[in-house]
């Protein structure tokens, strides 16, 4: 049994520690670390891991250890913890804009590095992570990262660590998109006469079944929003007013931002 070690409680610890335990993957022995004592109890309640508020005394075990704290906290913490490592730990990191060389510059010795880029669907065994590993990772630990990300969703290898950004950008903030899309449409279907619940039950199951057909379909997703698109029809109404707002522009803007924030956190946080 493997010895997995959350440094943090918070969001993102959360939503990975409900995944592996839905996932029932009896190989790892969760320990989260965290200074919030009510947090930690909440977390050992529900999922029955193992719970600290002195990280120093449970990382010197870890075979894993997942950094799931701010970024502007990773730096401090790994200062105090870098001589309790023992040399065979692999460390992930799930914070924006704290780069590889960042964390080994801190570190000072040749620990297996691998950063992660989670999203919260992970807590229901459906998230999407971009993992990077630069060429000093061997394959048997990047295997042991990929089991745990891929039982709670899927997960894939980015080449270019600068890619991270991107991923956070698509698929990270991803779900945020798309509440706020549920929002909208949640809200506009009420002003249109609907039921609240009514309204949820039929946008929800939109929602879940549009995401079915893109992931079993062969068809592209421009095919399929055609199939659905009438010449003269309600539809066709409906996204003309989109493409003359510019929809696609708003989006194009939204993620530049969202991708151009990572890589100023990672001039910021840089080593």
């Amino acid at each position: 049994m493997k010895s997995l070690v959350f440094i943090g409680g918070g969001n993102m610890a959360s939503c990975i520690v409900a995944g592996i335990a839905q996932s029932n993957d009896k190989s790892l022995q969760i320990t989260v670390c965290d200074p919030n004592q009510y947090k930690l109890d909440a977390l050992r309640k529900k999922f029955g891991v193992n719970i600290s508020t002195s990280n120093a005394t449970v990382v010197s075990e870890a075979d894993i250890v997942i950094l799931a704290v701010k970024p502007q906290n990773i730096r401090k913490i790994i200062l105090e913890l870098k001589s309790k490592f023992k040399s065979s730990v692999i460390i992930i990191s799930v914070a924006a804009g704290i780069t590889a060389n960042a964390i080994k510059s801190w570190l000072e010795h040749p620990f297996a590095i691998i950063r992660a880029m989670p999203n919260t669907p992970s807590s229901i065994l459906t998230g999407a992570t971009g993992l990077y590993a630069d060429s000093t990772v061997d394959s048997k630990a990047k295997k042991q990262v990929e089991l745990i990300f891929n039982s709670i969703g899927f997960s894939c290898w980015i080449e270019k660590e600068d890619d991270i950004n991107a991923v956070i950008a698509l698929s990270g903030s991803g779900p945020a998109y798309l509440f706020r899309i549920f929002e909208i449409m949640h809200g506009v279907g009420q002003e249109l006469g609907l039921e609240e619940k009514i309204a949820f039950e039929l946008l929800s199951q939109t929602f879940s079944g549009a995401a079915k057909m893109i992931n079993s379909s062969p068809k592209t997703a421009t095919e399929l929003r055609e199939q659905v698109t009438s010449p003269g029809g309600t539809t066709e109404r409906a996204l003309n007013v989109f493409n003359n707002e510019n929809l696609e522009q708003t989006f194009r803007n939204a993620m530049q931002e969202a991708y151009g924030r990572a890589e100023k956190m990672s001039e910021q946080f840089a080593g």
